[in-house]
């Protein structure tokens, strides 16, 4: 099976705002669907299922307290003249919150062989880019500061993804709730 561990966005106020943003983009690429915006603390790639076992043990030990974020401005991966993926960003505080917390992720789970291959940026996708979409800056400039909303990351999960031809479908293996 084909796993990650993310945090997701639990704000329905955030995740229309998010959704009214990807509307009014005008980009050829294909929007990541509402219920599947989160952040990516660590993909784990395809494991088995005595792996998963492990990992969800493992999981049970990372403690953490609750992430206060502010959803602010659009990005893009790796920039805006040739665009694979555009992201929405959050604010300095809580990305330093997030990192940490996907360091602890790595750090608890690198025993069972799952590291990263590339530092953590914090940022959920919001389109991904298969074709050639041109520079896309002035699209950005529109959404630069724009303000999304708040929202708290008081779980973390580990989860499946199923990859279909009209995108991903992913099932939850474990919560994992902040320590208040």
């Amino acid at each position: 099976m084909r796993t990650f561990v993310a945090a997701e966005i639990s704000n329905e106020s955030v995740l229309n705002t998010i959704t009214k943003i990807q509307s009014e983009l005008d980009i050829d690429a294909r929007p990541v669907s509402k219920q599947n915006m989160h952040f990516t603390l660590l993909f784990l790639g395809e494991i088995s299922e005595e792996v998963s076992k492990r990992v969800q043990e493992a999981l049970t030990t990372v403690e953490f307290s609750p992430i206060p974020i502010n959803f602010t401005g659009v990005g893009v991966f790796p920039n805006a003249k040739f665009p694979r993926v555009l992201w929405v960003g959050i604010n300095e505080d809580a990305a330093a919150s997030l990192s940490e917390l996907a360091k602890k992720v790595e750090a608890t789970l690198a025993p069972l062989g799952f590291t990263s291959d590339k530092p953590f940026s914090p940022h959920v996708t919001i389109f991904r880019v298969k074709r050639r979409a041109g520079n896309i800056s002035k699209e950005l400039e529109k959404f630069k500061d724009y303000k999304i909303g708040d929202d708290t990351i008081s779980e973390i999960k580990f989860k499946k993804s199923t990859l279909t031809p009209d995108g991903p479908i992913y099932s939850d293996l474990q919560v994992v709730i902040a320590k208040k």
